[in-house]
Protein backbone atom coordinates (compact mmCIF):
# COMPACT_ATOMS: atom_id res chain seq x y z
CA UNK A 1 0.00 0.00 0.00
CA UNK A 2 2.86 2.31 0.63
CA UNK A 3 3.95 2.07 -2.98
CA UNK A 4 0.50 3.07 -4.19
CA UNK A 5 0.46 6.12 -1.97
CA UNK A 6 3.90 7.12 -3.16
CA UNK A 7 3.04 6.53 -6.78
CA UNK A 8 -0.11 8.59 -6.69
CA UNK A 9 1.57 11.93 -5.83
CA UNK A 10 4.17 11.37 -8.55
CA UNK A 11 1.43 11.02 -11.13
CA UNK A 12 -0.22 14.24 -9.93
CA UNK A 13 2.99 16.32 -9.93
CA UNK A 14 2.70 17.64 -13.50
CA UNK A 15 -0.93 18.77 -13.05
CA UNK A 16 0.07 20.70 -9.89
CA UNK A 17 2.77 22.55 -11.82
CA UNK A 18 0.22 23.33 -14.52
CA UNK A 19 -2.15 24.63 -11.84
CA UNK A 20 0.62 26.88 -10.44
CA UNK A 21 1.45 28.41 -13.82
CA UNK A 22 -1.75 30.50 -14.13
CA UNK A 23 -1.36 31.58 -10.51
CA UNK A 24 2.21 32.77 -11.16
CA UNK A 25 1.11 34.66 -14.25
CA UNK A 26 -1.56 36.45 -12.18
CA UNK A 27 1.07 37.49 -9.62
CA UNK A 28 3.38 38.76 -12.38
CA UNK A 29 1.01 40.57 -14.71
CA UNK A 30 3.84 42.52 -16.32
CA UNK A 31 7.33 41.43 -17.27
CA UNK A 32 8.84 44.05 -14.92
CA UNK A 33 7.97 42.17 -11.77
CA UNK A 34 5.42 42.04 -8.97
CA UNK A 35 3.04 44.98 -8.52
CA UNK A 36 4.79 46.01 -5.29
CA UNK A 37 8.07 46.43 -7.11
CA UNK A 38 6.38 48.24 -9.98
CA UNK A 39 4.69 50.62 -7.54
CA UNK A 40 7.98 51.28 -5.74
CA UNK A 41 9.79 51.91 -9.01
CA UNK A 42 7.00 54.26 -10.13
CA UNK A 43 7.17 56.17 -6.83
CA UNK A 44 10.96 56.46 -6.93
CA UNK A 45 10.88 57.50 -10.58
CA UNK A 46 8.25 60.13 -9.80
CA UNK A 47 10.39 61.50 -6.97
CA UNK A 48 13.43 61.59 -9.24
CA UNK A 49 11.52 63.40 -11.97
CA UNK A 50 10.23 65.96 -9.46
CA UNK A 51 13.77 66.52 -8.17
CA UNK A 52 15.09 66.92 -11.71
CA UNK A 53 12.37 69.47 -12.48
CA UNK A 54 13.32 71.44 -9.36
CA UNK A 55 16.96 71.29 -10.38
CA UNK A 56 16.16 72.51 -13.89
CA UNK A 57 14.16 75.39 -12.42
CA UNK A 58 17.03 76.35 -10.11
CA UNK A 59 19.51 76.17 -12.98
CA UNK A 60 17.30 78.41 -15.14
CA UNK A 61 17.10 80.97 -12.31
CA UNK A 62 20.88 80.80 -11.91
CA UNK A 63 21.32 81.29 -15.65
CA UNK A 64 19.10 84.39 -15.59
CA UNK A 65 21.05 85.75 -12.61
CA UNK A 66 24.38 85.17 -14.33
CA UNK A 67 23.15 86.84 -17.51
CA UNK A 68 22.12 89.92 -15.53
CA UNK A 69 25.50 89.95 -13.78
CA UNK A 70 27.27 89.72 -17.14
CA UNK A 71 25.23 92.70 -18.34
CA UNK A 72 26.13 94.67 -15.19
CA UNK A 73 29.83 93.90 -15.51
CA UNK A 74 29.78 94.78 -19.23
CA UNK A 75 28.13 98.11 -18.40
CA UNK A 76 30.78 98.84 -15.76
CA UNK A 77 33.56 97.98 -18.23
CA UNK A 78 32.00 100.26 -20.85
CA UNK A 79 31.83 103.11 -18.30
CA UNK A 80 35.46 102.54 -17.26
CA UNK A 81 36.63 102.56 -20.89
CA UNK A 82 34.66 105.75 -21.53
CA UNK A 83 36.31 107.35 -18.49
CA UNK A 84 39.76 106.27 -19.67
CA UNK A 85 39.06 107.73 -23.13
CA UNK A 86 38.09 111.06 -21.55
CA UNK A 87 41.33 111.07 -19.55
CA UNK A 88 43.41 110.21 -22.62
CA UNK A 89 41.71 112.95 -24.67
CA UNK A 90 42.30 115.45 -21.88
CA UNK A 91 45.95 114.54 -21.31
CA UNK A 92 46.78 114.24 -25.02
CA UNK A 93 47.07 118.01 -25.64
CA UNK A 94 49.07 118.47 -22.43
CA UNK A 95 51.58 115.93 -23.64
CA UNK A 96 52.12 117.75 -26.93
CA UNK A 97 52.41 121.08 -25.08
CA UNK A 98 54.95 119.54 -22.71
CA UNK A 99 56.94 118.19 -25.65
CA UNK A 100 57.05 121.61 -27.29
CA UNK A 101 58.06 123.32 -24.05
CA UNK A 102 60.74 120.77 -23.39
CA UNK A 103 62.11 121.25 -26.93
CA UNK A 104 62.22 125.00 -26.42
CA UNK A 105 64.11 124.62 -23.16
CA UNK A 106 66.69 122.41 -24.82
CA UNK A 107 67.12 125.05 -27.54
CA UNK A 108 67.60 127.70 -24.87
CA UNK A 109 70.34 125.67 -23.22
CA UNK A 110 72.50 125.48 -26.32
CA UNK A 111 75.61 127.55 -26.12
CA UNK A 112 75.74 130.53 -28.38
Amino acid sequence: MDTQTCAAPDEKAPPQEEALAPQLSKENPSPSGPPEISATVARLTSNSIDELRKLVSELQKMQEFLKSEVDNVQHQIDCAVAGINIIVETIGPWKSIAACTSGMRKADRRPI
